[in-house]
């Protein structure tokens, strides 16, 4: 083991993080992406004390008894409880540095565009009471497109697309900085309520989250395909309270995801409205890269592209996309620290 290891060891390797509302990514430096989590963190409701964080916590979503509480600590890419969210962040860096008692790394936290200023303070302090040295702010659709490798620093107009579970943001990108940018708090996580809300107006069926999410990634989609599919759900009934199953068609869940696709698609388009006319010139040229979890919806590309006129590129982990232009700025600081923000600590 060389002194600079020994001595990274000590102190704690430089991290990325993606902390999204619905799943957390961990890179570190020299090592790539260590830790996929689910933003989900289980505690005692008498004591506090946490007692699961990620997947354990998440599977505990809707089965608790009533002295534990699943809490998701981030509701539309922001911190809904600063508390859990320290106590995750410091869950992580223990996690990662598990073998360094006094670790203190530098962190760079992916947020969305279009938090405030409170919300960003947040971040950076729930980081810092979480025990990282210091803290730095990166906006995801830069990350983003830092992490599907497209020309940041060119002078060519980018546009990218990131669809997660609590934001959806559109950013076009041009010489290293944001030239245009629109952030909607409607993503997959609406999706889920859609279809929640369209079994219980139009079947008297209740599902919780985590059944609506499986359905629709099971057979969701945002266009037409060639085979409809078909699944079967299992809820309560809201009229007998009893157990309830049926059978749902992709049509029916494509239709009641409509609305919000609508919303997502028309906030594109308004991002075209505000963009130079140059650069939707290289737009139009090279596409419109989509990254996200919720992207991965069926059909999701072709009905963007239906309404742009513009190829939709995609990439192989549109999941990881954000955490790997974390990491890229965490493996290169001094190239890509201009593009970071709202430094602290020391």
């Amino acid at each position: 083991m060389s002194i600079f290891d020994f001595f990274t060891g000590l102190v704690g390797r430089d991290m990325g993080i993606d902390l999204g509302t619905v799943n957390s990514m961990v890179y570190v430096r020299g090592k790539g992406i260590v830790l996929r989590e689910p933003s989900v963190v289980a505690i005692n409701r008498d004591n506090k004390d946490i007692l699961a964080v990620g997947s354990e916590a998440k599977r505990m979503v809707g089965r608790t008894p009533s002295s534990i509480v699943a809490i998701k600590p981030l509701r539309d890419g922001v911190i809904s409880d600063f508390d859990i969210t320290q106590k995750m962040l410091r869950h992580f860096v223990n996690k990662v540095h598990k073998f360094s008692f006094f670790a203190r790394p530098r962190v760079i936290i992916c947020v969305p565009s279009g938090i405030t200023g409170v919300e960003r303070r947040a971040v950076i302090e729930a980081a810092e009471q979480s025990g990282v040295r210091a803290a730095y702010i990166l906006e995801e659709p830069m990350a983003a497109a830092i992490g599907t490798d497209l020309p940041v620093s060119e002078p060519i107009g980018n546009m990218i697309v990131d669809i997660g579970g609590g934001t959806t943001e559109i950013a076009v990108i041009s010489l290293g900085g944001i030239v245009v940018i629109q952030s909607i708090r409607i993503a997959g996580n609406e999706m889920d309520e859609a279809i929640i809300n369209m079994l219980k107006r139009d079947h008297n069926l209740l599902i919780g989250e985590t059944t609506a999410e499986v359905i629709k990634i099971e057979i969701g989609s945002a266009f037409p395909q060639e085979e409809e599919e078909t699944v079967e759900v299992r809820g309560r009934d809201l009229v007998t309270g009893l157990p309830k199953s049926m059978t749902l068609s992709s049509k029916d869940v494509r239709d009641a995801l409509n609305e919000t696709l609508n919303i997502i698609v028309n906030a594109v388009v308004e991002t075209f409205d505000k963009t130079p006319p140059e650069l939707i010139a290289d737009i139009y040229n090279n596409g419109i890269m989509m990254v996200g979890g919720a992207s991965l919806l069926k059909g999701m590309s072709d009905r963007l592209k239906q309404h742009t006129k513009c190829e939709i590129l995609t990439t192989e982990n549109p999941l990881e996309a954000v955490a790997l232009g974390a990491g890229r700025c965490v493996e290169n600081f001094e190239l890509f620290k201009r593009l970071i923000s709202y430094e602290r600590g020391v």
